[in-house]
């Protein structure tokens, strides 16, 4: 069942995407090729989020140890901070959630760390421009694969492929909602989307192929291929005007 938010929740709702995006902001800032490991990149995030009096989203979810999900290299999502060091030519993926009040945030970004490969410069490129076409259409008369259609379309035209086996989701006042939001497919198909749908729609692309496998620690996702992977995600409200982006930092905009 997909719940329809009002004005006001969505407002708490940006409230709680403006702590995850400054949080992703000041933790990227942060890494330092060499020296930082992802472990440190977890505790500052922690830290953050509770300082500005919510509570990460993954912590505890489903037994997972950590408050961020970090992805170096080929992993794709769901990477557990460590002792890994971060180092000179790697790209990173950080996504993290924020509870406040009840209410879930929910965002992802793949930085450089130093100086990275031509390769890793134009997948980051892809995903993250894929996001952004994906969130293009996200406006009321829509259909959810719109969106899905657009991100692959984007992706595939640039060389790159689509993860299937992962998806975005709705999100409020659970992490995971209704319904599914995946990055492939044909246009004018599933739901259509209303305003007070919100949605966290989150591409991940490959360098190689789209298949992905599971490591040991029963969290880690990599792709199958070992090529590299990115993940960019942002959570979206569907309002009158078209897409309102609930997790930018305040005065920030992406079009």
């Amino acid at each position: 069942m997909i719940t329809l938010k009002t004005r006001e929740e969505i407002e708490k709702m940006r409230a709680a995407g403006r702590v995850v995006a400054v949080t992703l902001a000041q933790v990227t800032a942060s890494i330092i090729p060499g020296k930082t490991t992802t472990q440190d990149l977890d505790k500052l995030a922690e830290s953050l989020i509770r300082q500005h009096g919510a509570v990460p989203s993954f912590k505890g979810y489903k037994g997972y140890p950590k408050s961020t999900c970090i992805a170096v290299n080929e992993e794709v999502v769901h990477g557990i901070p460590g002792s890994r060091v971060l180092r000179e030519g790697d790209i990173v993926g950080i996504d993290l959630g924020a509870i406040l009040h009840g209410w879930h945030g929910d965002a992802a970004i793949t930085v450089p760390v130093g100086r990275v490969c031509e390769k890793a410069k134009q997948l980051l490129e892809t995903t993250r421009n894929a996001l952004y076409a994906g969130i293009r259409q996200a406006r009321p008369g829509n259909h959810l694969t719109d969106i899905s259609y657009a991100i692959q379309e984007y992706v595939e035209s640039r060389g790159f492929s689509v993860v299937r086996d992962l998806v975005g989701h709705g999100i409020g006042r659970d992490m995971h909602e209704e319904p599914q939001v995946p990055n492939f497919g044909r246009p004018g198909r599933g739901p259509r989307l209303e305003v007070g749908m919100t949605l966290a729609i989150e591409p991940m692309v490959n360098v190689g192929g789209f298949r992905v496998e599971t490591q040991r620690d029963g969290w880690t996702i990599v792709t199958k291929d070992r090529s590299l992977s990115a993940h960019f995600e942002h959570t979206v409200a569907i309002a009158e005007t078209g897409p309102d982006i609930l997790t930018l930092l305040p005065g920030e905009s992406i079009f």
